[in-house]
């Protein structure tokens, strides 16, 4: 048998050996995410590093605010998604509406009423889908009035964690309302109903 034939059968074999190794890691490591993630686990809110961006239509322009997030807590099964819970609350009366006029707006009595209504919550009822895509059926208290509403989700490892790390981990919620639903109808004249939501918290396990 030729030296030419002896390496090439060699190197199959290494490449046969090397590929299955591959295959027991990969299979070790599923394993391993799912033990981590069996179970709901509870999960804090990092509020520094936390957002919530809202879009509203002034005179017909887009323009943007935020509002800090004040709590959350968050029970996630990340292997059945369905079975976590979600609540956020957010602090209205440290909310900015993009500059001072429309700012003092947006807290007075017309619109939110920050002086008797300092805090938004939105508590989640029904979530279907997976981690990467999620749809939360859930009840939004705005101004003292509960409405139902449905927000998109989905869930990040934080930047610069390793692809196993689900101890920090990010999770988006997105959605519409309308202002008007809620009594905040003050200013209608100037600002549109529509309100869109964009909220980022970042989360550690404990």
């Amino acid at each position: 048998m030729s030296p030419y034939v002896l390496r090439e059968r060699r190197n199959q074999r290494r490449r046969r050996v090397s590929f299955f190794k591959q295959l027991f890691f990969c299979a070790v490591l599923a394993l391993s995410c799912g033990r981590l993630a069996a179970a709901p686990q509870l999960y804090a809110l990092e509020r520094d590093t936390s957002e919530v961006g809202f879009t509203y239509y002034l005179d017909g322009r887009a323009t943007v605010g935020q509002m800090p997030v004040a709590s959350a807590n968050l029970d996630l099964d990340l292997n059945r998604i369905e079975n976590s819970e979600i609540e956020v609350t957010l602090n209205a009366r440290q909310a900015r509406a993009g500059f001072l006029i429309a700012t003092e707006a947006m807290k007075s009595a017309q619109v939110l009423d920050v002086a008797r209504h300092g805090s938004i919550r939105f508590v989640a009822r029904d979530i279907t889908g997976t981690v990467h895509k999620a749809q939360v059926r859930g009840d939004l208290t705005v101004k003292g009035v509960t409405r139902p509403i449905v927000m998109d989700a989905q869930l990040f490892r934080q930047r610069g964690s390793a692809v196993t790390d689900l101890d920090r981990l990010s999770i988006l919620l997105t959605g519409e309302l309308d202002r008007h639903a809620f009594g905040a109808d003050g200013y209608a004249n100037l600002v549109g109903p529509k309100i869109k939501l964009r909220i980022l918290a970042r989360i550690r396990r404990e």
